[in-house]
């Protein structure tokens, strides 16, 4: 698997903080404004830069938690809490979504006069800060499912204030009402379907299912491929955290290898290793003249 370039905590955390405070001051004057100007859209917007900035507060506070050495309680330690907080985020965004969707059709029955030329400008400044935040968090996105969702958050937004651009101009140009909510609901489909589209893996994860990138067939068959080994089952293939896949299993050795058990399994460790980046292994090994009976080739109980 291929190595991962972290970006220095402290470096990250003052990246994440420059963005909460710029999101914070854009959503309240989006919010002022659009209730100035009367444009839905431009409170869709200020509505999710306000969800951007919470995405980076929760983003924020998984990457502190997640530092937290393992203990008697998590013995696993808390990387996995960026999971989650990911998974916070993409829910947040689809109920925003939705909400959004509501309050557009209602306005495309009943159509609200809208002050153009506050929309474009306003929509223009949180162009800008959209960039300028997305810009803050995309590197640190390639390596981050919670980073990652913060940071589409922030390019969702950058697409709906040039929206909103669009909107206003034709709203000042032709006074088409009726174009204010229905760049409402582009937004808002635009939020939904990215929500659902990365909201998966996340969902994934917090399964404990098995990483995109590698198949247990294949890693059982590189198990068995291995000179002593007989069987493999009780398989198991999941992802601690991000970028950490972890396996276990019962490995069942052929008649008279007991007395090499240890050499074998440190070379299934060294396979699994270097072949699939798999690092967390716990290994149960069967002579086989006592091994499992009737055992599932993938999961059930040991």
């Amino acid at each position: 698997m291929a190595g991962h370039h972290h970006i220095d905590a402290d470096a990250g955390d003052r990246r994440v903080g420059a963005a909460i405070a710029v999101n914070l001051l854009l959503t309240v004057a989006q919010i002022v404004g659009g209730i100035l100007a009367g444009s839905m859209a431009l409170i869709a917007d200020a509505i999710h830069n306000l969800s951007d900035a919470m995405a980076l507060v929760i983003a924020f506070a998984a990457r502190k938690i997640a530092r937290r050495p393992a203990n008697a309680e998590m013995p696993f330690g808390y990387g996995r809490i960026e999971v989650v907080a990911a998974l916070i985020n993409y829910t947040t965004l689809i109920i925003i979504g939705i909400y959004l969707t509501y309050e557009a059709v209602w306005r495309l029955f009943d159509p609200q006069p809208v002050d153009g030329w506050l929309v474009v400008i306003l929509a223009g400044v949180a162009l800008i800060i959209d960039i300028a935040t997305a810009m803050l968090t995309f590197s640190m996105s390639k390596n981050s499912v919670n980073i990652r969702a913060a940071f589409l958050h922030n390019l969702a937004d950058a697409a709906a204030s040039v929206a909103v651009i669009i909107a206003g101009t034709l709203i000042l140009l032709y006074d088409w009402r009726l174009v204010d909510p229905a760049v409402t609901l582009l937004i808002a489909g635009y939020i939904i379907w990215m929500s659902f589209k990365e909201i998966g893996g996340v969902i994934r994860i917090l399964m404990l299912g098995a990483p995109d990138d590698l198949a247990l067939d294949d890693v059982i068959a590189a198990i068995k491929d291995l000179d002593g080994v007989t069987d493999v089952h009780h398989a198991y293939l999941w992802q601690m955290q991000e970028h950490a896949p972890a396996f276990q299993a019962h490995v069942v050795l052929r008649g008279g290898e007991w007395v090499a058990a240890d050499a074998l399994k440190q070379a299934i460790k060294a396979r699994l290793a270097d072949k699939f980046g798999i690092r967390h292994t716990t290994i149960e090994l069967e002579c086989a003249q006592r091994a499992c009976v009737d055992a599932h080739r993938i999961g059930g109980m040991g």
